[in-house]
């Protein structure tokens, strides 16, 4: 839960300056972090797109077209033409559930899941590189405060 409810009175429309912005300069490292990240993990094959279902699947976290879709933000379509590619560069194969021919199971060959292997090292190289000369209690409080806008974010979408 939000620790307030009264929105903070920091920016103000006839002063505001995007590039000033807490939201613009997030953009902006997440975009660096998303960059480098690709270029690490561009000599395995992958673009930043295919690295989070194959990261998904790696770790356990959805093992169908449906989970995928769900934990990716993306529409089941756009998936299955991304899953289309990566089945297509043999990292991963859909099978057809012998329960319910609705459900179609995703797993990584045993070529996707060695190339899967290196995406949390990337990631962790990335994020670290990105909090060089932060101390760890200033990790773990930004961790906090983006946590906490997070929170404050949700409860602003369930005003009516």
């Amino acid at each position: 839960m939000p620790r307030s409810t009264v929105p903070a009175d920091f920016y103000h429309a006839d002063t505001y300056a995007a590039e000033a912005s807490v939201g613009f300069m997030m953009r902006r490292v997440l975009l660096s972090m998303v960059q480098e990240t690709g270029r690490r993990l561009e000599p395995h094959g992958i673009t930043h797109a295919q690295w989070q279902p194959l990261l998904k699947l790696l770790l356990g976290k959805a093992s169908t077209v449906a989970e995928l879709a769900r934990e990716l933000e993306m529409d089941p379509g756009a998936t299955t033409r991304l899953l289309d590619r990566l089945e297509a560069k043999g990292l991963c194969r859909r099978i057809r559930s012998a329960t319910d021919r609705r459900v179609v199971n995703v797993e990584l060959t045993p070529e996707g899941e060695q190339v899967a292997q290196h995406i949390p090292r990337a990631l962790s190289e990335v994020m670290n590189y990105h909090l060089a000369g932060f101390s760890k209690s200033e990790w773990l409080a930004l961790k906090g405060y983006l946590h906490r806008m997070l929170d404050n974010g949700e409860a602003f979408r369930q005003e009516p």
